[in-house]
């Protein structure tokens, strides 16, 4: 018999010989005799077909998994890729990855987010992309690796348009005089004059800071895009620097009375105080950089200086803020100016003539 059912478990084992003379034996992980059979039915044809017609054998999920998170080792999205594939595990674990159609792949995509406390929200088209950009890299991978032949074309969802928001220096004056904590106004007040990611503010040491050259630095490992920076500081980020390094000791920006720990992230509750005192709609935090750049760009900063200014790693990232640039064609605005340089008695547009009927 090539499939036999073990008298314990009630599971049942193929046995059979491969067409190359090899003996397979393995449990086919079933108490149903119909689909023990099936299963040794394909792992007998896929044999044959190896042996007879050279095709590669079927590779499953979990090694093309395996092999594709190897490769990511020390990326800097690395946890966002492992977080990625473990939810594909799930849903594909025994798959060959030469099986994965388009429509296996869309219909397994996550729908909602699960939250500990509020309704579950349904997923951005942005999210799921990033589902899919995983996948896609890994099975483009396979397709290199001689694993399957072609892979399949997967859809890309629509994100919404690249959010630029800004406001004008003498509302970010206002708002920041509305926050009531020290250490927010001063962080905001350096945020927003320097351009620095929440995260490279609030991890900045005071031996990353010369004051006497004006410049602070971010390390690769704190920037986004894994690059190093220098940050110039203007007369505004200088003072406030200067001012904190007198009493910093691990960490230049730390909560008033605190005990020196890292700041994960700004007061929320304080920062929407201030916008709501300041009548200020839809503004986060993150926006004080979209507010620096957008300065920089109005008063003439070419995109090329910006992007090394920000850290932004691809100019494409800075094109967002080119809008906002002095036009250079503004200057030939005038070469078909005429009714400014008319006698002023023929600049009172003609009556309009009624027509009889």
């Amino acid at each position: 018999m090539s499939i036999r059912k073990d008298k314990t478990s009630g599971i049942w084992q193929v046995d059979f010989r491969a067409p190359s003379g090899e003996r397979v034996r393995c449990s086919a992980e079933t108490t149903d005799r119909k689909a023990a059979q099936e299963y040794h039915d394909k792992l007998k044809a896929s044999l044959w077909r190896q042996d007879k017609l050279g095709e590669a054998p079927d590779r499953e999920f979990e090694e093309a998994a395996v092999r594709f998170l190897r490769e990511c080792a020390g990326q800097r999205d690395y946890a966002t890729k492992l977080r990625h594939v473990a939810f594909w595990r799930e849903k594909f674990a025994g798959r060959p990855v030469r099986s994965l159609t388009s429509d296996d792949i869309v219909d397994a995509l996550p729908t909602h987010r699960i939250h500990q406390k509020k309704a579950p929200t349904p997923l951005t088209g942005a999210t799921l992309n990033r589902y899919i950009a995983t996948i896609r890299r890994m099975l483009n991978l396979c397709v290199e690796w001689g694993w399957m032949d072609k892979a399949p074309n997967l859809p890309a969802y629509q994100e919404p348009d690249v959010r630029v928001r800004w406001e004008p220096p003498e509302v970010i004056t206002a708002l920041i005089r509305a926050m009531t904590m020290p250490w927010m106004r001063d962080a905001a007040l350096v945020a927003v004059t320097t351009g620095m990611r929440e995260s490279e503010l609030f991890g900045l040491p005071p031996s990353h800071v010369d004051l006497p050259q004006r410049n602070a630095w971010i390390t690769h490992a704190q920037a986004k895009s894994g690059r190093a920076r220098s940050v110039p500081l203007n007369d505004d980020a200088h003072a406030v620097l200067e001012r904190r390094l007198r009493t910093a000791d691990r960490w230049v920006f730390t909560r008033d009375g605190g005990d020196g720990i890292l700041i994960q992230e700004h007061d929320k509750r304080i920062f929407n105080r201030a916008c709501d005192a300041v009548g200020i709609r839809d503004f986060h935090w993150h926006d004080l950089r979209h507010t620096w750049a957008s300065w920089h760009v109005q008063r003439g900063t070419p995109l090329m200086v910006l992007k090394e200014l920000g850290g932004w790693e691809k100019i494409e990232m800075v094109q967002k803020y080119a809008h906002l640039a002095p036009s250079h064609v503004a200057a030939h605005a005038n070469t078909v100016n005429f009714w400014s340089r008319s006698e002023p008695e023929t600049q009172t547009p003609p009556a309009r003539v009624a027509l009889s009927a």
